[in-house]
């Protein structure tokens, strides 16, 4: 039932998610320079694939990336909408230099 198809959108969007991280970042150490070309590169190429499968949702993607230095880092989102049909994603991807976080927020139409 409902349930099941969105437990299936959130695979569906942490998969997307985690193989943009891959193939835009991959292995790269962080460059201050390229962050917001990676962000902007990692959303739009996370927001096409899902937008490709043709679901009932409006997808809201955010990133962050951030070098790894030691220093701490505190997010959260709060929402207000139908929990029945509407779900946030947030995929945490890491490489050796850095920590990426996107955050999708899928609302069904």
């Amino acid at each position: 039932g409902e349930n099941r198809s969105r437990r299936k959108n959130i695979k569906t969007v942490h998969a997307a998610t985690n193989n943009c991280f891959k193939t835009t970042i991959g292995e790269s150490s962080y460059q201050h320079s390229r962050v917001n070309q990676w962000t902007t590169i990692v959303i739009e190429q996370c927001l096409g694939q899902l937008s490709s499968l043709r679901q009932p949702f409006k997808y809201i993607a955010s990133c962050v990336i951030m070098e790894k230095t030691g220093a701490g880092l505190q997010a959260a989102n709060s929402c207000f909408w139908d929990n029945s049909t509407d779900e946030t994603c947030t995929v945490h991807w890491e490489n050796s230099s850095m920590h990426c976080i996107l955050t999708v927020c899928s609302m069904a139409i």
